[in-house]
C-alpha cells in the first residue's frame, strides 16, 4: 500500500464526518425488526412450562390449570415392549418419566397425583383389604375416570385403570421416582429388598435401579447444589471483598506498567536466555555422562520407533540432537535481540504510553461494564426466544393398543376418538398424548426460525463488541492526537467517541460484525455436523470436516484481527468499513516486524498480569477460606466445600483482570496505529510536527523543529 500523505487539516479523530455503510445499517434495522417479530411470534405460541412441568397422558400439566396435583406418576413399572410403536422398548416408567416427552404408545400411562406413594401396596391387596381406607388411598394413583371401587381387580388391571402395585417413591423435579437407598452395601427401596409386582411374583429392588439411575444422579446433584448454595450464603461478602481486591490489583498493575514495563520485559528475555543456556549445559552433561556406556552409541535410525520414549534418553545421539536444537534457538533469539532491540524498546514505550492514556481517561476502565450489560441482554433475548420456539409445538396424540391394529401409531384427536371407526375396529385402542409437534407452516419452519435466532445472536453480540472497540479507539486516539497532552483533549472523549460511533458508523459496525457472524455460524454448523458424524465410519468425510473446521477457525481469527484494526481507523478517520480495513491492513503490513514484536510483548505482559493477579488473589482466598491465616482464623466462615468460594474468586478475578486488560490492549493497539500514521504523515517540521510523546521521539531520535515538545 501507499504510505499516508500529510493532511494539514487532520488534528486527530475527525468530527466533521458523514454516515458510512448506510445499506448495512438499514439491513441491521430490518433484521432487528424481524428478530423482534420472531420473538413475539415465539412468545405467542411458546409455553416454557413444557420444559419445566411434566404432563399426564392427556398433555395436561401437573400442578397447573387450578389443580392441586403437582406430581406425575406412571402406572407401569416393569420394562416391556410397547405394541403401539414397533421396535420401541421402555426401560422402567421412572426412567422415561424423567424426560420431557411422555410415552408414544401403550407403555406407562401418566397421571397427575397430589403426592407420591409412601408404601408398598398391590391393587389386589388393597381390594381385598377389609379397611376401605386402603383402596381409597390406592385410588388416587389410578386414572381420574376410575370411580367403581367394586370392579373386579382383573378387569381394572386389564383396562389399565390402576397400577398393579405401588412402591415408596420420592418426588424429584415434579416426578415420582423409587425411593432407592443403600444401607451397608445393600440396595433397598423403603426398608425392603424385594417387592410384590402385583402379579403374584416377588422381584428384587435392583430391577428398579436402571430406571432410577438418572433420578439418583439428579438427587445427588440437587443435594450438592444445596450445599454450594449454603456456602455462598455465608461467604458471599468475602467473595465480593476478594473481587474488589482483584479489581484494585488490576488497576495498580496497569498503573505500574508505566514504570515497570521495561524491567518486566527485559527480565523475561534474560530469563528465557538463561533457561535455554541451562538446557544446553544439561544436554551436554547427559551427553558426556553416557560416553562409554553399553548401547548408548546406537543411532536413532537403527533403534527405530519405540513406544517407550524413555529408551531414547539412554542414547547419546538424543542428547546431542537436543543440544543442537537448543543452541540454534539460543542463537536465533540472541540475533533477534540484536537486530530488534530498537523495536522492543518502541513496544515498551507504547505500553508505557498506554498506561498514561488510561490514566487520563479513567472512565474507559468502567466502559466494559456497558458492553457486558448489552451482551447479557443479547444472551437473554436469544435464550428466551430459543426456549419459546422450542416449546411452541402443539400436543400430538397417537393411537396405542395392546393387540394388533392397523391404526396403531397414527395421529388421533381425543375429542372425536370415541366416535371414530378406530374404536370399532380396535376395541382396546386409546388416544393418548404422545409428544409436542405440529404440521402447520409455522411448525414446519421452526428450524429456520431457530437458525435465524442463532444468526442474529452472533450478529448482535459482535455488533456490541464492535461498538465497544470503536468507542475506546476513538477516546484513546483523541489522547494521541492531542498535541499538548492532556490539555488539547476533548472534555469527555469517551462519550464523544460513543456518540460518533452510533450516529455515523452503525452501518460499518454492522458490516464488520455481519462478516464475523457468518463465519461463526458456519463454524457452529460444522461443529454440529462433526457431532452427528462421530458414529459414522466415513474417514474421508471426517478428514474433510476437520480441514474445514481448521480453515474457518483461522479465518475467524484473521477477521477478528482485521475488524479490530478497521474499527480503529473508523474511529479516527470516519471512513467506511472496507476502506478502513484496507488502510489498516496495508499500514500493518508496511510495519509487519513492529506489529509482531508489539503483539508478543503485550501478550507476555497481559499473561504475566493475569497470572499475577489471579494467582495472588487465588492463593490469598485459599489461605483465608481454609483458615490458615491466624489473624483472621476465627473470621473465616465454616463451609461444606471450601473450593466453592475459592473457585468463584479465581474465576471472578480472571474476568475482572481480562476486562481491565481488554481496555488496555485496545489502548495499545490504537496508540500503535496512530504512531505508525504519525510517522508516515509527519516529519517533525514546523508545518508537520510529530504528535508522539517525548519518550517515543527521543527513542526514535526525532524532534519537532521550531516547537517545544509537549
Amino acid at each position: 500500500g501507499t504510505p499516508q500523505k500529510y493532511d494539514p487539516t487532520f488534528k486527530g479523530p475527525i468530527y466533521d464526518r458523514g454516515c458510512t455503510d448506510v445499506i448495512c445499517c438499514v439491513l441491521l434495522v430490518i433484521a432487528i425488526v424481524g428478530y423482534v417479530v420472531v420473538g413475539v411470534v415465539a412468545w405467542t405460541h411458546g409455553d416454557p412450562r413444557k420444559v419445566i412441568y411434566p404432563t399426564d397422558s392427556r398433555g395436561q400439566f401437573c400442578g397447573q390449570q387450578g389443580t392441586p396435583n403437582e406430581y406425575v406418576f406412571r402406572l407401569a413399572a416393569i420394562a416391556h415392549r410397547c405394541p403401539g410403536i414397533a421396535g420401541e422398548t421402555v426401560t422402567l416408567g421412572w426412567a422415561r418419566a424423567f424426560t420431557c416427552r411422555p410415552p408414544v404408545s401403550s407403555c406407562p400411562i401418566q397421571i397427575c397425583v397430589s403426592k407420591c406413594p409412601d408404601r408398598y401396596l398391590t391393587y389386589l391387596s388393597a381390594y381385598s383389604s377389609r379397611t376401605p381406607s386402603e383402596l381409597e388411598y390406592y385410588q388416587q394413583f389410578c386414572v381420574p375416570e376410575f370411580k367403581n371401587l367394586q370392579k373386579a381387580p382383573i378387569e381394572v388391571l386389564k383396562d389399565k385403570e390402576c397400577p398393579a402395585m405401588i412402591i415408596p417413591s420420592t418426588p424429584l423435579a415434579r416426578r415420582c421416582f423409587p425411593a432407592i437407598r443403600a444401607k451397608k452395601g445393600v440396595i433397598m427401596v423403603g426398608n425392603e429388598t424385594t417387592y410384590d409386582d402385583g402379579r403374584g411374583r416377588r422381584r428384587n429392588v435392583t430391577e428398579l435401579l436402571e430406571g432410577a439411575k438418572k433420578a439418583n444422579v439428579v438427587l445427588e446433584t440437587r443435594q450438592l447444589a444445596m450445599k454450594i448454595f449454603e456456602d455462598y450464603t455465608v461467604s458471599w461478602y468475602w467473595i465480593i471483598i476478594g473481587l474488589v481486591i482483584a479489581m484494585v490489583a488490576s488497576l495498580i498493575f496497569i498503573v505500574l506498567l508505566r514504570f515497570l514495563a521495561g524491567i518486566m520485559v527485559w527480565v523475561m528475555i534474560v530469563m528465557v536466555i538463561l533457561v535455554l543456556g541451562y538446557g544446553i549445559f544439561h544436554c551436554y552433561m547427559e551427553y558426556a555422562k553416557l560416553k562409554g556406556e553399553a548401547g548408548s552409541d546406537v543411532s536413532l535410525k537403527d533403534l527405530g520407533f519405540q513406544t517407550d520414549l524413555r529408551v531414547y534418553l539412554h542414547l547419546r545421539q538424543t542428547w546431542l540432537a537436543f543440544m543442537i536444537i537448543l543452541c540454534i534457538v539460543e542463537v536465533v533469539i540472541i540475533l533477534l535481540l540484536i537486530f530488534l532491540r530498537k523495536r522492543i524498546l518502541i513496544a515498551i514505550a507504547l505500553i508505557k504510553e498506554a498506561s498514561r492514556a488510561v490514566g487520563h481517561i479513567m472512565m474507559s476502565l468502567l466502559f466494559p461494564l456497558c458492553t457486558f450489560f448489552l451482551l447479557c441482554l443479547c444472551i437473554a433475548y436469544w435464550a428466551s426466544t430459543a426456549v419459546f420456539l422450542s416449546t411452541s409445538n402443539e400436543a400430538v396424540y397417537k393411537v396405542f393398543n395392546e393387540t394388533a391394529c392397523q391404526f396403531s401409531g397414527q395421529t388421533c384427536k381425543p375429542e372425536t376418538f370415541n366416535t371414530s371407526n378406530v374404536t370399532k375396529l380396535c376395541p382396546d385402542a386409546q388416544c393418548l398424548f404422545a409428544f409436542y409437534g405440529g404440521e402447520t407452516a409455522y411448525h414446519k419452519y421452526l428450524i429456520v426460525l431457530q437458525f435465524f435466532n442463532v444468526f442474529m445472536f452472533f450478529w448482535l453480540a459482535n455488533f456490541v463488541i464492535a461498538l465497544g472497540q470503536v468507542t475506546l479507539a476513538g477516546a484513546f486516539a483523541s489522547y494521541y492526537w492531542a498535541f499538548k497532552k492532556p490539555d488539547d483533549m476533548p472534555a469527555f472523549p469517551l462519550f464523544s467517541a460513543f456518540g460518533r460511533a452510533l450516529r455515523y458508523h452503525t452501518g460499518s459496525l454492522a458490516f464488520g460484525s455481519l462478516i464475523l457472524a457468518i463465519v461463526q455460524v458456519i463454524r457452529v454448523t460444522l461443529e454440529y455436523l462433526d457431532h452427528r458424524l462421530k458414529a459414522a465410519d466415513n474417514k474421508f468425510a471426517k478428514f474433510l470436516l476437520s480441514c474445514l473446521k481448521c480453515c474457518f477457525w483461522c479465518l475467524e481469527k484473521f477477521i477478528k484481527f482485521l475488524n479490530r484494526n478497521a474499527y480503529i481507523m473508523i474511529a479516527v478517520y470516519g471512513t467506511n468499513f472496507c476502506t478502513s480495513a484496507r488502510n489498516a491492513f496495508f499500514l500493518l503490513m508496511r510495519n509487519i516486524i513492529r506489529v509482531a514484536v508489539l503483539d508478543k510483548v503485550t501478550d507476555f505482559l497481559f499473561f504475566l498480569g493475569k497470572l499475577l493477579i489471579v494467582g495472588s488473589v487465588g492463593i490469598l482466598a485459599f489461605f483465608f477460606f481454609t483458615q490458615r491465616i491466624k489473624l483472621v482464623q476465627d473470621t473465616a466462615p465454616s463451609l461444606n466445600y471450601y473450593w466453592v468460594p475459592i473457585l468463584t474468586v479465581i474465576v471472578g478475578s480472571y474476568l475482572i483482570a481480562h476486562g481491565f486488560f481488554s481496555v488496555y490492549g485496545m489502548c495499545v493497539d490504537t496508540l500503535f496505529l496512530c504512531f505508525l500514521e504519525d510517522l508516515e504523515r509527519n516529519d517533525g517540521s514546523a508545518e508537520k510536527p510529530y504528535f508522539m510523546s517525548p519518550n517515543l521521539k527521543k527513542l526514535l531520535k526525532k524532534t519537532n523543529k521550531g516547537q517545544p515538545d509537549a
